[in-house]
């Protein structure tokens, strides 16, 4: 249980509650040990009476008040409620004691339903206290690994899959906070339930209380056996049920290209066989189950039917009174669930470990990108802002492929300089270093003459616009898209961002404008708009510097025309384009030419077509492929 120490702080947190819980779980079992005394009481008295007064009465007897050797918790009921209350010594007929017999009776009734009344108000104030306190852990824990998320670098969700970082915040919690809330609070009531009754059992007779409680250990080892295979096959059965989730989330998500490809029946073939295997992993769970409740009920049997056989021995060698054996009969049928629970709890706790392992070792995941110590550089970006490259190399550490080599450069204030290149040649890569999304190996890059790593990031990113080349759009409004970009950003801002974009006629030609509920990543727009929506987002925050990733390519060309227009008017001191399409970069003050991770080629457009280079040689290619 090392990982589980971890919890210790959050527990003490809510300390409060978790004592409370403690008190209720006592109080709780001390009403639930009380109640089955009731009923064992109540059948002395009733034999009582029928050997002191109905039997000899039968036999033209006279029997006394003295003859009455009534349990303690009666003597007093019997005096108020019973003779005492019809003004007798002691009952005279017959009648008078059943009189008295029912009376008793009903009382012990009504104080057994009000023993269990009174335990079931402190079972719920228990679960009111414990299992609250897991769920407020649950939530800090589950915040605490959002925000973990939050300041992680890109390059860890490169390593990691999006549903293995779900399960962690979704699965790996919850089985967590099953051993805080359910896991304790069955283990606290076990230990207080099992003191409370085996002393009272001991009290009445130890032999009997031996051979009643002599099954329940090996329920508890049975319980743990079959929770083990239960927890082998359900994870079996888990991946197998997300199997069939990836499947079917990749076809609905792919069926335009299903559909294209006319593979209907082969996708049809391949469900099958996925929903067979998790129907197998299902079955064999289900017949692992079925052995738990039959396992539960052939022991507390044994364990009634001893109860009673050797009760039966005791009471008539007079060691025992009858009342007692139902006694114990209740005691067993009340220590069934605790003593099963131990096998259950013992695999949420093994569960919990693992889970709380997983996350441990992300919590212990050190972002690559981070501020200074001391908070860094605050104050923003000035309103003449540069950004300089210089001698920066990057390699990708997963594949070892080296995009950048000694890349230097300079983005004066107000330039709108262009990066071209052919696929792979480390332009988008310059651009995630720019922003900071991760960190140069060799060299140094500084923005507004302070490095990169001497920046506080958020003050950094609030003067910044990225427009990525994979648009991605979140299942909300058109409206709360664009703002996205400036959270405080109102209609009018909105709307004027959507018009330079090119996107606000298309928007407003929606049943609902910007108000349009936008589908999964934006799937009920077309490419273009997308594209242009993504555009306006970053526009809309007005930045000191613009970057923008290849993000005209879905455009056509009046379109571009007017966004590239909108781009050289709007606010931005500076834009730094990467582009392939050399017509996305006409407007370009200057153009760096990449290959091969350098730069290869630096000047202004015309001055690149005169060189005859390697940008000459894509100008060409692209005009004859657009003739």
């Amino acid at each position: 249980m090392k990982a589980l120490l971890a919890l210790n702080p959050l527990i003490w947190k809510y300390r409060g509650r978790l004592f409370l819980g403690m008190v209720f779980v006592v109080f709780t079992n001390m009403f639930a040990v009380w109640a089955p005394s009731m009923i064992g009481e109540g059948v002395n008295a009733l034999n009582e009476a029928n050997t002191h007064f109905l039997v000899p009465m039968a036999e033209g007897q006279s029997p006394t008040l003295d003859q009455l050797d009534l349990p303690r918790t009666l003597a007093f009921l019997a005096k108020t409620l019973g003779w005492a209350w019809q003004g007798l010594d002691a009952p005279t007929s017959r009648e008078a004691v059943l009189h008295f017999v029912l009376w008793v009776g009903a009382l012990q009734a009504v104080f057994y339903l009000l023993a269990f009344l009174v335990k079931g108000g402190f079972s719920f104030l228990t679960r009111q206290t414990i299992i609250v306190m897991s769920r407020l852990v649950e939530y800090d824990l589950k915040r605490d690994i959002y925000g973990h998320y939050q300041v992680l670098d890109s390059s860890f969700y490169k390593r990691h899959d999006t549903g293995d970082l779900m399960n962690r915040i979704s699965e790996d919690v919850s089985h967590v906070r099953m051993y805080l809330g359910p896991a304790i609070m069955y283990s606290m009531n076990l230990v207080v339930l099992v003191a409370l009754v085996v002393t009272v059992m001991l009290s009445i007779d130890p032999v009997l209380t031996l051979f009643a409680l002599l099954p329940l250990p090996f329920m508890s080892l049975g319980i743990y056996f079959i929770s083990a295979n239960i927890h082998r096959k359900s994870d079996a059965r888990q991946k197998a049920q997300s199997r069939v989730s990836s499947f079917v989330q990749q076809h609905i998500a792919g069926i335009r290209v299903l559909k294209s490809f006319n593979r209907e029946r082969d996708a049809a073939k391949r469900f099958d066989d996925e929903t067979t295997a998790y129907k197998v992993r299902v079955l064999d769970l289900v017949k692992v189950e079925a052995m738990f409740m039959p396992l539960i009920v052939l022991l507390v049997g044994l364990s009634t039917i001893l109860t009673i056989y050797v009760g039966g021995q005791r009471v008539v060698g007079g060691h025992l009174d009858l009342g007692h054996i139902f006694q114990f009969v209740f005691y067993v049928n009340l220590l069934t669930w605790p003593f099963a629970s131990v096998g259950w709890v013992t695999s949420l706790v093994q569960k919990a470990e693992a889970s709380m392992n997983r996350i441990l070792d992300f919590l212990d995941a050190t972002p690559a990108v981070m501020s200074p110590d001391k908070g860094g550089r605050k104050d923003g970006l000035s309103a003449s802002p540069a950004l300089e490259f210089d001698g920066v190399s990057w390699t990708y550490p997963d594949t070892g492929i080296q995009a950048l080599k000694d890349v230097s450069f300079t983005l004066q204030a107000g330039e709108n300089l262009g990066i071209t290149g052919r696929t792979g040649s480390g332009k988008s890569t310059v651009l995630q270093l720019a922003m900071r999304m991760m960190d140069p190996q060799e060299g140094h890059i500084s923005l507004d003459g302070t490095p990169l790593q001497a920046w506080n990031l958020d003050a950094m990113k609030r003067d910044l616009g990225y427009v990525p080349q994979d648009v991605f759009l979140f299942s909300d409004t058109i409206g709360r898209n664009i703002a996205f970009g400036q959270g405080d950003a109102d209609d009018q801002m909105v709307r004027q961002a959507a018009q330079d974009a090119g996107v606000r006629e298309d928007i407003e030609r929606f049943e609902h404008g910007f108000d349009t509920m936008l589908g999964e990543r934006g799937v009920n727009l077309s490419g273009g708009q997308k594209q242009r929506i993504s555009i306006a987002r970053a526009l809309v925050k007005t930045p000191r510097i613009l970057f923008l990733d290849d993000c005209l390519s879905a455009v056509d060309t009046e379109t571009e025309d007017a966004i590239l227009d909108a781009i050289e008017n709007q606010e931005a001191s500076c834009t730094l384009m990467v582009s392939h399409r050399l017509a996305s970069l006409r407007n370009a003050d200057r153009i760096l030419v990449m290959d091969e991770g350098q730069i290869v080629e630096s000047g202004t457009p015309d001055e690149l077509l005169a060189a005859g280079g390697l940008y000459a040689t894509m100008f060409e290619q692209q005009k004859a492929e657009q003739d």
